[in-house]
């Protein structure tokens, strides 16, 4: 499903409120809930709202558990890591426990912080476990969490979380893969601004961009997207 909203503000309260809707559903159901968050300038925008009494009120932040959908190889003082920006904006701001924030170690050689985080993960979500919601972005060029174009990452079947390094932009990062992503109860891509225009029309024509390979196998998949980001593509979108 894809929902279309005139800017990037009201796309951003969609989102957030998205967020804690799922949240009481799901804790009210299973006992917790389970999200992994994105990093980005929209994603920011909801967290920053999420971040608010009106809002964070509503959340029951102890038995909600926070990871993230990939993480660039630096510190997480560094002003680049998608923790440090949740952790400013969001986290410091609400009563989540410590325990509840898994973070992948960026400040580690790749190869091991995706290994502890592999294992972060089983030991949390369990084996065979499913996040309740991922929130993921979508570069210009299709990539989504840090899946890029004609890379070996998209042909992962059995591990959940890869380091890769990124060529175009001389970087490791460590990414979820789509084995775990697919296995979400729900899947809510951000999409914001006319530079995402292009990329969004190629995901929607069928073309296998890393982000066109995200379809939960049992879950949701839900597209937020601003009018910007939008452009000219002409299919229907729900208000």
């Amino acid at each position: 499903m894809h929902l279309c909203y005139p800017d990037t503000a009201s796309l951003a309260r969609a989102a957030a409120g998205q967020f804690v809707t799922l949240a009481a559903e799901t804790i009210a159901a299973r006992g917790r809930f389970l999200v992994a968050l994105a990093g980005g300038a929209t994603p920011r925008a909801a967290y920053e709202l999420l971040a608010r009494e009106e809002l964070a009120a509503g959340v029951d932040w102890p038995h909600v558990h926070v990871f993230w959908g990939d993480e660039r190889c630096v510190p997480p003082d560094h002003p680049a890591s998608n923790y440090g920006m949740a952790r400013a904006v969001l986290l410091d701001q609400v009563p989540i426990p410590d325990d509840n924030v898994h973070r992948i170690a960026g400040e580690l050689y790749p190869h091991a912080a995706a290994v502890a985080y592999q294992r972060e993960l089983e030991e949390t979500l369990g084996e065979q476990g499913r996040f309740d919601l991922i929130l993921l972005g979508l570069g210009a060029d299709g990539h989504t969490a840090s899946l890029f174009p004609n890379t070996t990452a998209l042909w992962e079947r059995e591990r959940w979380v890869l380091p890769v390094y990124v060529e175009k932009l001389s970087a490791w990062r460590v990414t979820l893969t789509l084995p775990i992503i697919n296995t979400a109860r729900h899947v809510v891509f951000l999409v914001s601004g006319a530079g995402k225009a292009e990329a969004l029309a190629r995901v929607r024509a069928g073309e296998p961009l890393p982000a066109g390979l995200v379809h939960p196998l049992a879950g949701r998949l839900l597209w937020l997207v601003d009018q910007d980001a939008k452009g000219k593509e002409t299919f229907v979108l729900d208000a």
